[in-house]
Order: structure tokens, then sequence, then C-alpha cells
């Protein structure tokens, strides 16, 4: 299976945006998780089996999710962060039948990427 790889977080102040990429999305279910220290993770953003974007309410308005299928890239465009965003993200996709992983919008995300560190500041 091709390795997910993404890149674009850093550290922006609360209004701000950043754009992240996940380079090898070339699965249906794929998306965006994100984790907090001491939480589990959370589903973010993520196109489904009905190809359809979908959002955790947290991130609604604010949050865009969009692929590029020539180029088996997915991006994550985040506006008006605030520091409850602050977290590391992961590019996640569900690959094969295996048990565990995180749940979100009929998507069972059993592979990740190394993540990528999103801080914002206030």
């Amino acid at each position: 299976e091709v390795q997910l790889v993404e890149s674009g977080g850093g550290s922006v102040q609360a209004g701000g945006s950043l754009r992240l990429s996940c380079a090898g999305s070339q699965n249906n279910c794929i998306g965006w998780v994100r984790q907090t220290p001491g939480k589990d993770r959370e589903g973010v953003a993520a196109f489904g089996f009905d190809f359809r974007p979908k959002y955790a309410d947290s991130v609604k308005g604010r949050f865009t999710v969009t692929k590029d299928n020539a180029n088996n890239t997915l991006y994550l465009q985040m506006n008006s962060l605030n520091p409850e965003d602050t977290a590391t993200y992961y590019c996640a996709a569900e690959r094969g039948n295996s048990p565990g992983g995180t749940l979100f919008q009929g998507c069972r995300f059993n592979t990740w990427g190394q993540g990528t560190r999103v801080t914002v500041s206030s």
C-alpha cells in the first residue's frame, strides 16, 4: 500500500489559516483526524464511500476538505483557526478489514500518516 504523507502544519495565531496536504490518498474512505495529548483521535473531515465531504460539527464552515484524484492528494484548508484546533493532524484511510481505528461518518480509519502538528495561539 502507498504510504500517507502529510505536510503543511505549522504555527499560526487565532483567526489564521493553514492548508494541509496528504500524498498517497487513493482510497475511497479518506480524510483527516486529529489528536491532542491524552485524548483519542477524532475525525475532522473526510470523503466517505458516497464521495461527499463530511465534517465534524466543530469545524463546519471553517475547514474544507478537497481531493485531487489525478494526483492522489488530499487537502484540508483550515480557516478561522482557534486554539482549540491545536493538535496533531493525521491523514487517515480505511484500508482492509483490520479492527479498531477511528470511526467517522461511515469510515473506519485504520491507516495513518506520520502526522503534522498544528499550533494555534491566542
